[in-house]
């Protein structure tokens, strides 16, 4: 990475933590859907994005990558939105190369192989990247993509985020395996394990897989090894499972403090300049937050979106029926 990009992906990763932070606080009034954060895995989620291009490339998401989906074109009033419930705001723009966030685990991927698949067959210069974690590749979804995309030779990047925990269960519990890019070999396709808290080595194996994808030598299994500081979702209560040992050694690898120092020692960053991104950022996600509350709520008649191309006419008399009802 050049100086000023590394400079940018600092920008992208503080973003992230303080849209997870500003949301959390949210959420624990009633006044945010329920989320999962990538606190501790901002150098994943920003580092392969990076490596992406929004114009070609495809972004298939988990429910993880929030930010990913920003840097690759979809506006955080929009997905912010979603978790507000707002249906019609929430609809993701046209042009956008990104597909819908995903909560069953690891459903998403069989949808990205093909979509990877399709580009390959119409001979597109293009390659999809979808997110998993380290318990969506116990999912047989997990192998029936992954088992695809190597026969049919899809330009597809599947970025796991190996966070040490499938919910509560550690990674140990989940798999024998020493690595999980090593399953990769069974599905005929190249695997690469990464300093997952590494902003730069993120971005380096992940250029080298979307490269290689967009050549058409198929796809690449990139397990990033990271630490889930935060929770598996707002419902969820990690004291009473990690060690806090464990936890603070994870802290001492804080990807966000690593890029700060870093960049501290070319003499790119100081308090100074912390400071004024830090209330640039606040500025950004305040006005997108301020943005999809003051959205449209969704009516009753919404339930009836987006399900038929033309509404049978059972389906539309009750569509009317409802819509009366809110009239009065």
């Amino acid at each position: 990475m050049e100086e000023e990009f590394l400079l940018e992906a600092l920008r992208w990763m503080m973003k992230s933590r303080l849209y997870d932070q500003k949301v959390i606080a949210l959420q624990r009034q009633g006044l945010f859907g329920v989320y999962s954060p990538g606190i501790g895995q901002e150098a994943c989620i920003i580092g392969s994005a990076m490596a992406v291009d929004p114009v070609r490339d495809w972004m298939v998401p988990q429910y993880r990558e929030l930010m990913a989906t920003v840097h690759h074109g979809l506006p955080l009033e929009v997905i912010t939105a979603q978790y507000l419930g707002k249906i019609g705001p929430a609809r993701i723009p046209e042009g956008v190369k990104v597909l819908p966030t995903q909560v069953s685990i690891a459903a998403q991927l069989p949808q990205a192989t093909g979509l990877a698949w399709g580009l390959r067959l119409r001979r597109q210069d293009s390659a999809v990247i979808t997110y998993v974690g380290d318990g969506g590749s116990s999912e047989g979804d997990f192998h029936e993509a992954l088992n695809l995309a190597g026969t049919v030779c899809a330009p597809i990047v599947f970025f796991m985020q190996n966070n040490q925990w499938a919910i509560s269960t550690p990674r140990r519990v989940q798999s024998a395996t020493q690595s999980f890019s090593l399953r990769a070999a069974g599905y005929g396709f190249p695997g690469a394990e990464v300093d997952g808290n590494d902003v730069m080595a993120v971005y380096d194996v992940s250029v080298q897989a979307v490269e290689r994808a967009r050549r058409g030598e198929g796809p690449t299994l990139v397990e990033a090894v990271t630490y889930r500081m935060g929770f598996h979702n707002t419902t969820d209560n990690p004291s009473l499972y990690r060690d806090p040992d464990e936890y603070e050694e994870a802290r001492q690898r804080d990807p966000i403090d690593r890029v700060r120092a870093y960049l501290k020692t070319l003499g790119l960053w100081d308090q100074e300049r912390e400071q004024a991104l830090s209330e640039s950022l606040a500025q950004e996600v305040d006005l997108a937050l301020q943005t999809a509350a003051a959205s449209p709520a969704p009516r009753p008649e919404n339930l009836f979106d987006n399900i038929y191309e033309r509404l049978p006419e059972r389906v539309a008399r009750q569509r009317a029926e409802v819509a009366g009802r809110q009239g009065r």
